[in-house]
């Protein structure tokens, strides 16, 4: 699987949709997905706004429990990567990163709150 590295910088305004929740590799046993190194990966969705343009939202996995993010909170992604993946008939994108944090002093609605 081929990683694309995002530049982050051109994203415009990233937006908590969905706080973070732990993966699962099974839903009925309630098991957490684990990365190579053992460490329970974790899911954050974002909406991506640039420049007035339609908002998009995106599914963020990184490794252990992003602290201190809520719905609506505007973010940092760092080490964000793209992974194009195909199975069968079915494919598409992938987005990993290293950490998903709080920018501190942005209200859900205050500035850049049109994403």
């Amino acid at each position: 699987m081929q990683s694309i590295p995002v530049d982050t910088t051109r994203l415009g305004v990233l937006r908590c949709a969905i706080a973070p929740e732990a993966k699962l590799t099974n839903p009925e046993t309630q098991e957490v997905k684990r990365d190579r190194d053992g460490n329970p990966v974790w899911t954050v969705a974002v909406t991506v706004r640039q420049d007035r343009r339609r908002i998009s939202g995106i599914e963020i996995a990184v490794s252990g429990q992003p602290k201190g993010i809520e719905e609506g909170q505007i973010v940092r992604v760092t080490g964000l990567t793209a992974f194009m993946w195909s199975m069968g008939e079915r494919h598409g994108v992938s987005f990993r990163a290293d950490a998903v944090t709080p920018v501190h002093g942005t209200a859900a609605h205050g500035k850049g709150g049109d994403a």
